[in-house]
């Protein structure tokens, strides 16, 4: 009687087991199911995730879990192709972007951030290597503290004269290559005066058309940029005139302080 009580016990155990086994395949792991044990990364990925919240799912990242599977953290390039950009061919993703809030990016982790920020800003790195300046020697996060941040000019250099704005500053630099200093033609004097004071001293005080004119109208689109006065004038003189004295400035001095 006793081994029959047994003999059927072992058989319905294992039906149910079998049962349950069958039970488990016909239900996968849902995305609902994630929430279960992980409700704060939830959480986290659905107000900052960006495209990893709306675009993928977390079983499209995540395509394993333990105890079945061990490789449950995917490698960014399985969606980020290093083919498809420079910036995905750069090494430690997750020292700059956590993938449950990806575009919350943490530039002080980089180890080298100049060549991580150009993979993405080729432009700006390219104009920093063109035109050679101070700031080509600086690390991007000395101005850009934060991403998509950054310094105001005036936060380390003076302005040229008292009163000038932050965006002042645009209308003359640009700030990956400063040393090309470019302005409109109606780009005030007193810009100038900052670094010039003595020429606009003497334009101030001169009582020729020149004391009417910007600096700019001369000068034209870039710093250094120096007319000859037949720009302007032509050869208002005698032929002999020109030939006998072809510097003008021999006899009218100074264009800033000009002599009749």
């Amino acid at each position: 009687m006793k081994w029959r009580f047994f003999l059927t016990l072992s058989a319905l155990l294992v039906i149910s087991g079998a049962s349950s086994a069958v039970g488990a395949e016909q239900t996968p792991l849902q995305v609902s199911d994630c929430d279960k044990c992980h409700s704060s990364i939830v959480t986290d990925v659905a107000a900052h995730g960006g495209l990893h919240a709306t675009a993928v799912t977390c079983l499209e990242c995540h395509l394993e879990h333990p105890p079945e599977g061990t490789d449950a953290i995917p490698a960014c390039s399985m969606c980020h192709a290093p083919a498809a950009s420079a910036h995905y061919q750069v090494d430690n993703c997750v020292g700059c972007h956590n993938p449950h809030h990806p575009l919350a990016i943490d530039l002080a982790a980089a180890s080298e951030v100049n060549p991580v920020c150009v993979s993405c800003h080729e432009n700006e790195g390219a104009q920093l290597q063109e035109y050679p300046s101070l700031h080509t020697e600086l690390s991007c996060t000395a101005c850009h503290q934060e991403h998509g941040e950054y310094l105001s000019c005036l936060d380390c250099h003076g302005p040229h004269v008292e009163g000038q704005s932050y965006d002042d500053c645009f209308t003359c630099h640009k700030p990956h290559k400063p040393t090309v200093v470019r302005y409109p033609e109606n780009s005030p004097v007193s810009y100038c005066s900052g670094c010039h004071e003595q020429a606009t001293q003497d334009l101030a005080q001169n009582r020729t058309r020149h004391h009417d004119l910007k600096c700019a109208y001369c000068h034209k689109d870039q710093h250094k940029a120096i007319p000859t006065c037949e720009t302007c004038h032509g050869k208002p003189h005698e032929k002999s005139m020109h030939n006998a004295f072809p510097d003008c400035l021999k006899c009218h001095v100074d264009p800033h302080a000009l002599a009749k």
